[in-house]
């Protein structure tokens, strides 16, 4: 069941992830990405505060919980119904925490180095962050150019208009933060939802007809 939720990300192919240091606009904006069609989303843990948030929003919604970093961080995620954790780093202890508990674990990477020793680690899913800064899209080719076996997810102030292109350039999924919510009303989050994953689904088809 867990290894499920990693492959809805990989079929719906953006994945948002919001930062929030209110728990009420948390859950707001995950019901707007809902509505438009989201089936996984990250919430960042910006505080304590948001492990409500987190449980509220676990209700309609399979919810990574993001920023782990510490076992309590993780236990406290999961009590408030978090069905997978992703941290911004790669490490060890929350490897051995997500077999433990036999939920997907997403571990951070930056380098080809890093990315290559988590994939060693079994883990299914890669978030390469900050993408932007080390490159864009060419960071992500060039990396998969030498290990085309690594499933990654880059994220880092990409924008919904550059998902497709860095699903072209073979990005797995591609996460979204701001530029999915910020500054827009909850029936303008669904409707840019909705628009995105359209796309996406037309670009997929499209190309499975070149094959």
């Amino acid at each position: 069941m867990s290894e499920n939720y990693i492959q809805m990300i990989r079929e719906d192919k953006v994945y948002p992830i919001v930062r929030c240091k209110d728990a009420e606009q948390t859950i707001e904006i995950a019901k707007a990405l809902v509505e438009g069609g989201i089936r996984v989303l990250e919430i960042n843990v910006e505080n304590p505060s948001i492990y409500p948030a987190i449980a509220e929003v676990s209700k309609f919604a399979k919810v990574c919980a993001g920023g782990i970093i510490t076992s309590l961080q993780a236990d406290a995620a999961f009590e408030s119904g978090a069905q997978l954790i992703s941290s911004p780093i790669f490490q060890m202890n929350m490897v051995k925490i997500s077999k433990n508990k036999r939920v997907p674990f997403i571990a951070g990477a930056s380098t080809a180095n890093e990315a290559y020793n988590a994939w060693k680690s079994r883990i299914p899913l890669i978030k390469l962050y900050p993408t932007d800064a080390m490159g864009g899209v060419k960071y992500i080719e060039d990396i998969l150019r030498q290990m085309p076996f690594l499933s990654l997810m880059p994220m880092g102030n990409i924008k919904l208009n550059e998902v497709v292109t860095y699903i072209r350039a073979g990005a797995s999924a591609v996460g979204v933060g701001r530029d999915f919510y910020l500054g827009f009303t909850p029936k303008e989050i669904t409707n840019r939802t909705k628009e995105i994953l359209k796309e996406i689904k037309d670009f997929t088809e499209w190309t499975q007809k070149q094959i």
